[in-house]
């Protein structure tokens, strides 16, 4: 059930002030969340709030963000949109991956999988586009379909999937030395058997649902929760993530993964 009250959650907001980056927690170290939501979930079962670390995932259509007050509203980790295909990258990318390094919030960079193109392809422009960093955050393969595509709704059977997948994977782990994540929705991890990919990290999409009851696995990493988040420091709704452990698991997380 969803309950409507984005007034509300404004109010809540502005009650709070606004951040100004001041007492921003060091990386790695964690803020609690002073999220909102324009579009809030009565949660059934474990909610999100049960988690301790949050962060977003964003592109483009986020406009600017202050980093610092996003920081210190709570985001402990960012994942920006890089690249699509095999010539698409997204023009923010640059300014947010400087403005989250010089606010202290670990960022990585995701690739939106366009299947009318070899995996190989994609994974050349991924690679011009995205540093490789000391510090940053595993890559990710976004992994769904795209029905409003101008120019590829091509659904290719599970197998085929789930190989591209694996070919643009290698791609990155030898360049950045990093094991990509992967990152889906219940359709498509349903239709294409990404159970199949078994040792893969996820990062999973469920915004009514627990990831368990959505999914019907467990361990996963990051758990995206909402598409309707506000967030101090961003003027525009975005998608808000979970951590799938406790403070001390992702400082260990962190610690190994990040490159």
């Amino acid at each position: 059930m969803r309950l409507r009250a984005a007034l509300l959650v404004l109010l809540a907001l502005a009650a709070c002030g606004t951040p100004t980056g001041r007492g921003a927690p060091p990386p790695g170290e964690v803020a609690p969340p002073r999220f909102g939501d324009s579009d809030p979930v009565d949660w059934p079962g474990r909610p999100p709030s049960a988690y301790p670390v949050h962060g977003i995932d964003l592109s483009r259509f986020q406009g600017a963000v202050d980093w610092r007050a996003a920081r210190a509203a709570g985001v402990s980790f960012a994942f920006i949109k890089a690249t699509e295909g095999t010539d698409n990258r997204d023009p923010a990318f640059r300014d947010y991956w400087e403005g989250a390094r010089a606010a202290g919030v670990p960022r990585g960079a995701y690739h939106f999988f366009y299947f009318c193109a070899p995996a190989a392809e994609q994974a050349e422009n991924f690679i011009a586009t995205v540093p490789r960093e000391r510090g940053a955050l595993p890559p990710v393969v976004d992994l769904e379909w795209n029905p409003l595509s101008p120019t590829c709704t091509y659904r290719p059977p599970p197998e085929v999937v789930r190989a591209e997948a694996l070919r643009f994977m290698d791609a990155l782990e030898r360049h950045y030395g990093q094991r990509p994540l992967v990152y889906t929705d219940p359709a498509f991890w349903e239709r294409n058997e990404l159970w199949r990919l078994a040792g893969e990290e996820v990062w999973l999409r469920a915004t009514a649902e627990h990831p368990s009851e959505a999914y019907r696995v467990t361990g996963w990493t990051f758990w995206q929760y909402s598409g309707t988040g506000l967030v101090p420091g961003i003027g525009a709704e975005v998608d808000l993530n979970a951590f799938g452990g406790s403070e001390a698991e992702w400082r260990a997380w962190l610690a190994a993964r990040a490159g």
